[in-house]
């Protein structure tokens, strides 16, 4: 049996650790155990990146939001500032158009009473006295078409509003008193606004 002093060198070398590998291993080691730490520090870097990633997504979000709320607030103020500016702007023109009426129609007026008493007055005339009564239809016509309307008085109470009182005197059918009994010169209106009262006499 050989001695183990007389092995040959390759036999030797052969069986002797090798040194490096060992220590490649015991290197190796403890990477393999530091590999998941940094992995988890990692995560946890990649975690906060994206809360913050939302954070900022959030209060952009809800920037957005708030000025979304405003232009739709001031949206609404000149959709209603409008409206109001049209519904005043058209109140006004038919004011306007009604003070127009009014001016005009009370400078006819005068001649409007004159046709009448004609009307009313005896005559042996029969083309003036329809010649007249025509002009009258045509005038009354024309106020239907601009809205005046003649003011109702005869055998109604007094309206003061409405009524121009020149003289009472005793009714003779049993009215009572206040109510008008007779009409000297016819009132106009023009909706609600009066452009000349009916004068009257009234019941005492």
């Amino acid at each position: 049996m050989m001695d183990e002093t007389n092995k040959r060198p390759e036999e030797a070398a052969a069986e002797a650790p090798a040194p490096q590998a060992e220590a490649t291993e015991q290197k190796a080691a403890p990477k393999a155990e530091k590999a998941p730490e940094k992995e988890k520090k990692e995560t946890k870097k990649d975690k906060k990146d994206l809360e913050a990633q939302l954070a900022a997504a959030r209060t952009e979000a809800e920037k957005a939001r708030a000025e979304a709320e405003e232009a739709r607030d001031r949206l609404l103020r000149t959709a209603a500032e409008y409206d109001n500016f049209r519904k005043r702007s058209a109140r006004e023109q038919d004011a306007a158009f009604g003070n127009g009426v009014a001016h005009a129609v009370s400078q006819i007026l005068s001649i409007l009473d004159a046709l009448e008493m004609a009307e009313a007055a005896p005559s042996t005339d029969e083309n003036f006295k329809k010649g007249v009564t025509l002009t009258l239809e045509k005038a009354k016509g024309a106020f239907e078409a601009l809205k005046v309307e003649e003011i109702p008085a005869l055998g109604l109470p007094f309206d003061p509003a409405l009524h121009n009182a020149v003289m009472q005197k005793a009714a003779e059918n049993g009215e009572e008193s206040g109510t008008v009994l007779q009409v000297f010169q016819k009132g106009y209106k023009l909706g609600d606004r009066v452009i000349r009262h009916a004068t009257v006499i009234v019941a005492e």
